[in-house]
């Protein structure tokens, strides 16, 4: 005899929707984790008092706010544009890597600048290195967006393989990203504001973002764009 329980849902539908929803819960944390950290960086750079003051603040709207969301926004559980078509969504990406980019080139000059007028060295720190390297793989990452964009101008023969080198090699960008705010917070203007255990919440924050999107990439993109090739 089969025991039915008339008006309950069965165990694995339950168990189907309660990860659903936990993934989408995690999704817009992570949105939220994304725009309050910026806004947080922000406010603390008290931007206009320097030159330097400027640096954070664009690094954050590069990296932490413009390349997570154009990420995050081709997620199928939590895209806060889940209405738009693929096409569109592309486009999004686009704009907001673009924005990303303009942004972390003014990040780029206000430090240079700031270093300049101070008579200080420039690539001292791990922080430096890793950061430059980081602008480096974004600009090479959004040769191979374009090239994705445009495959007939590029010649490209096998789209396939190139975008699934893109998604690899972008989550490798966005980790290096994120390792390069990390190290920031070692430096000594981020450590005179931020102590004790506000300093190593601020340490965790960027994480949670990453691992979204690492899980998001990892478990829905790469199997897929395997298959096509």
């Amino acid at each position: 005899m089969q025991s039915l329980e008339v008006g309950l849902v069965p165990a694995p539908a339950r168990e189907a929707r309660l990860t659903r929803w936990l993934r989408r819960g995690s999704g817009i944390l992570a949105h939220l984790v994304a725009l309050g950290f910026t806004i947080f960086l922000t406010l603390l750079s008290r931007p206009g008092t320097s030159l330097f003051s400027w640096h954070p603040v664009f690094m954050a709207l590069a990296f932490c706010l413009c390349v997570t969301e154009a990420i995050l926004l081709f997620s199928p559980d939590h895209s806060p544009f889940f209405f738009c078509s693929r096409k569109s969504r592309i486009r999004l990406h686009w704009a907001g890597q673009t924005l990303a980019i303009l942004c972390a080139s003014l990040g780029l000059g206000f430090i240079i600048s700031s270093r300049t007028r101070s008579e200080l060295p420039h690539l001292v720190s791990w922080h430096s290195w890793v950061g430059t390297l980081t602008l480096l793989a974004t600009g090479g990452q959004a040769l191979c967006g374009l090239c994705l964009l445009c495959p007939r101008a590029a010649r490209v023969s096998r789209v396939a393989r190139l975008k699934l080198y893109h998604l690899t090699c972008g989550l490798v960008v966005y980790l290096m990203a994120t390792v390069t705010v990390l190290l920031g917070m070692y430096s000594v203007w981020f450590q005179a504001q931020i102590k004790g255990v506000a300093w190593y919440l601020c340490l965790a924050l960027p994480l949670y973002p990453a691992l979204v999107i690492m899980h998001q990439i990892s478990s829905s993109y790469l199997p897929r764009k395997k298959m096509e090739m």
